[in-house]
């Protein structure tokens, strides 16, 4: 009871430190504050912290609480992401089991080969079982697929030369067997079974708006074309259907020293619908519901999930709300749920 009571009062002194925080960076930004010896900065605000809660809090939870005030004093953190969300050290007593961990050490295989350069970040990856291979895109336009046969890994890479736009997002398509990935103003299409190293890609563009996420539409019986949902930075979701035809018929002359063939987008028929109010953080087609899901930050449209035809006519879609919106969700077929993180 006595540790209760000490913990309440110690929460409640953080409380008040945080909104002295607050209190401060506002007026800063208002160009009202005037410092004086009371003054809170990072080195204050981690020895207040640590004398307050001791060794339950670690440093890199104290660096990105601060963080977080600093950088959007509106929108504060909860006070229990002072303490990360990190399982407690074990003490050697017991042995894991397969049903109490989530990784196994020696289950894990390292793939040596590097696809990315340094300062570049992986944006997508995309596992296709039925062909036993791995799509990854990085963020500077490093698309690679990873073939695993007899228990080694193999890997063909495609570079999208550009200038500013970086990669948003990855998918294959499982009919036209290509590696679609999105910019922020362009798609691209990687023929990775061609062994020409140039002129193996498409480009759709322009794009209006900035695309955040891609998804394919797996449906069966289509062989000859593929799918695609595609979401943007206004709350547009879009839908493309494209066949073999299309990278015949549609192609644009491309310069002699290009990599890639163009496409206009204008020649396609991309039905778009506004579902959201905010960015479309991630879009998926859920094939065991025959729904396609789309989530945001919008605190008003967080979630969608509904048929695919509804972006193609104006009836309500089935949405909810969620306090800051919805970044990720996925969904357990063996549960029958969908769980949604925001």
């Amino acid at each position: 009871a006595l540790e209760l009571i000490d913990f309440r009062n110690a929460l409640e002194q953080f409380q008040n430190l945080v909104e002295k925080m607050i209190s401060q960076k506002t007026k800063e930004s208002s160009g009202l504050y005037t410092k004086d010896d009371d003054e809170m900065d990072y080195e204050k605000f981690h020895t207040t912290t640590q004398t307050l809660f001791g060794p339950a809090v670690k440093d890199q939870n104290i660096q990105a609480f601060f963080r977080k005030i600093i950088s959007n004093p509106d929108e504060k953190p909860e006070w229990l992401e002072i303490f990360g969300c990190f399982l407690g050290e074990s003490d050697g007593t017991s042995s894991p089991s397969k049903e109490s961990v989530v990784f196994l050490d020696s289950e894990k295989q390292q793939i040596t080969h590097s696809v990315v350069k340094r300062k570049d970040v992986i944006k997508g990856i995309v596992k296709v079982p039925l062909l036993h291979f791995t799509v990854t895109a990085s963020q500077r336009g490093v698309l690679t697929v990873f073939s695993k046969q007899r228990k080694s890994f193999f890997s063909y890479c495609f570079y999208f030369h550009q200038d500013t736009a970086w990669i948003t997002g990855c998918d294959f398509l499982p009919n036209l067997k290509y590696v679609v990935a999105v910019t922020e103003s362009t798609v691209i299409l990687w023929d990775y079974k061609s062994k020409e190293r140039q002129n193996n890609g498409f480009v759709i563009k322009p794009m209006k708006n900035c695309l955040l996420c891609v998804s394919t539409v797996t449906t069966p019986g289509h062989l000859a074309k593929d799918t695609i949902l595609m979401g943007d930075d206004k709350g547009y979701v879009y839908l493309l259907t494209m066949t073999n035809d299309d990278f015949i018929m549609k192609q644009s002359k491309a310069e002699k020293e290009s990599q890639f063939k163009f496409m206009d987008s204008e020649s396609f028929d991309m039905p778009k619908r506004k579902l959201h109010d905010d960015w479309v953080v991630k879009i998926k087609y859920i094939s065991a519901l025959k729904r396609f899901a789309s989530c945001s930050t919008d605190s008003v449209s967080s979630f969608v999930l509904d048929d695919i035809n509804r972006l193609e006519d104006n009836l309500p879609v089935k949405e909810f709300s969620v306090p800051k919106g919805v970044n990720a969700f996925t969904y357990c077929g063996k549960a029958k749920v969908i769980v949604t993180g925001g």
